[in-house]
């Protein structure tokens, strides 16, 4: 224990494979070391595997840092262990006693919760699925304020749940209990308001506003990067509002999004992997999508290698222009500068370029989503790019300040 040094959990991520989950971590560190004296770090986060835990613990570059996992029921390992008392006792406490689960689950968190200032529910997402309760997270929240401890839905997006008005109620309730709501964007404080919900609510930007790029070391023997390029970032869970999750047919889809913006553009395309997690892997989804494209137009595709959060920040930072469908791909290249069309399926992005652009008008919603629009979007913001830019000259750094500002926020909190 450390007493001069906080200490501060966060709480409830994903793996960094997710490189938004690690650009939400670094984004997070810089904002509490800006506010107080050298703190820790204790990421109690979800993953797939023990295999997946013990690489990034290995791979962690933050020594302040420390890892631990949330105990999960996975299918695998329940077909493993199922002759073990202790599976069975699992299995009956998540389908007949769920509340006695829950302590289980989060089991890690106690050795730290006496000494924690503040545990920070990071995910950003966690509470944004609007057609699932969010029971793992409600649960950590439950588990830590039942020991006075102070929890903050940290740079969230929250909601609508409005398609199951008991759910909604439920959610109103719960989030009101909860020490603080740090709101990324202003859909989800808009939205909140219209649930009751507004003496807990914060305005903040996503940490990973400020993650600062890292260019990778040997960049140019790995993948050259051209000037005058487009970025496009196309994940398989796009796929799920645009197909009803047929992938066969959204994979096809990407297949032309890719090749239309290749003809109308005549400029060069880097395929920018933000998720690499088995079963949600961009990489192999927009790979499998080139293999459907003619030979000719295959030549002048290159698909980006994984990389770290800062260092994918930083090739995202030197295309002319960018199309993103994940969240923190998009905030990669708003916030260096680069002109973006925003492929939206649920409030966030929404909110995201209202508070940047005042409006709608550089984001393509999962109904609207076919190659034909994609690539007239792009055409569109490759003819008002010099106009994009500026805007975000001037405005990026209301939202980086706007990150910071959370620190300030739970400074506050703390001191209650």
């Amino acid at each position: 224990m450390d007493k001069e040094r906080p200490l501060f959990i966060l709480a409830g991520n994903g793996p960094y494979e997710n490189r938004g989950c690690e650009a939400i971590v670094r984004g997070t560190t810089k904002i509490l070391r800006e506010y107080f004296r050298d703190p820790r770090f204790v990421c109690l986060s979800h993953f797939d595997s023990d295999n997946q835990y013990r690489k990034q613990c290995q791979a962690e570059t933050d020594p302040n840092i420390v890892h631990q996992a949330v105990n999960k029921l996975r299918k695998r390992e329940v077909i493993r262990r199922f002759w073990k008392p202790s599976t069975w006792t699992h299995l009956y406490q998540r389908y007949f006693n769920p509340d006695v689960l829950k302590y289980w689950t989060y089991e890690k968190i106690y050795p730290h919760l006496d000494e924690a200032k503040a545990v920070l529910s990071i995910g950003g997402d966690n509470y944004g699925i609007a057609s699932k309760y969010p029971t793992i997270f409600t649960n950590l929240d439950d588990v830590v304020l039942e020991k006075r401890k102070k929890l903050v839905l940290w740079g969230a997006s929250v909601g609508p749940f409005n398609a199951i008005p008991e759910f909604e109620l439920s959610m109103s309730s719960h989030l009101k209990s909860v020490s603080g709501i740090f709101a990324r964007e202003s859909s989800t404080i808009e939205y909140l308001k219209t649930i009751g919900v507004v003496n807990n609510v914060y305005p903040v930007a996503d940490p990973a506003f400020l993650l600062d790029p890292i260019k990778p070391p040997h960049i140019e023997d790995k993948v050259p990067i051209e000037t005058g390029a487009i970025g496009l970032n196309l994940s398989p869970l796009m796929g799920y509002y645009v197909t009803g999750g047929d992938q066969k047919k959204w994979t096809q889809i990407a297949a032309k999004i890719i090749t239309d913006v290749m003809k109308k553009t005549e400029m060069p395309v880097y395929l920018i992997p933000h998720v690499i997690i088995s079963g949600s892997n961009d990489y192999e989804f927009m790979q499998n999508a080139v293999s459907l494209m003619e030979d000719k137009f295959k030549k002048s595709v290159t698909i980006v290698p994984a990389f770290s959060a800062a260092e994918q920040k930083w090739i995202i930072s030197q295309m002319d222009i960018f199309a993103g469908a994940r969240t923190h791909s998009t905030i990669a290249a708003l916030s260096t500068g680069v002109p973006t069309l925003s492929l939206a399926y649920s409030i966030k992005a929404l909110g995201i370029n209202r508070d940047i652009f005042g409006d709608e008008s550089y984001v393509l919603r999962s109904d609207n989503l076919n190659a034909l629009s994609v690539a007239e979007r792009v055409i569109s913001i490759s003819e008002n790019a010099t106009t994009i830019r500026r805007l975000l000259d001037d405005k990026i750094p209301d939202m980086r300040n706007l990150a910071l500002r959370a620190g300030e926020h739970l400074q506050m909190l703390i001191d209650i």
